[in-house]
């Protein structure tokens, strides 16, 4: 299990945490109890089993949704 800090760099609004943090759940491999988006620091961490998903993917699906990942840092 590794654990992953994503800076975001358009989180503008309350409601963007809320489609951030349903399009991290959808990802396979990403423990859904783990994830927090803070709409205050534009940051969303969560727990994944890299043996399921890849940083990349929970990436791609923050993108998918509009929004772009600053940087990653996976633990």
């Amino acid at each position: 299990m590794k654990s992953a800090n994503i800076q975001l760099e358009t989180l503008t609004c309350p409601s963007c945490m809320q489609k951030i943090e349903a399009a991290l759940k959808t990802v396979n491999g990403v423990e859904k109890d783990s994830i927090s988006v803070s709409f205050n620091t534009s940051k969303a961490k969560l727990d994944f089993d890299d043996s399921i998903t890849s940083i990349e993917e929970i990436e791609n699906a923050i993108t998918k949704v509009g929004y772009d990942v600053k940087n990653s840092k996976v633990k």
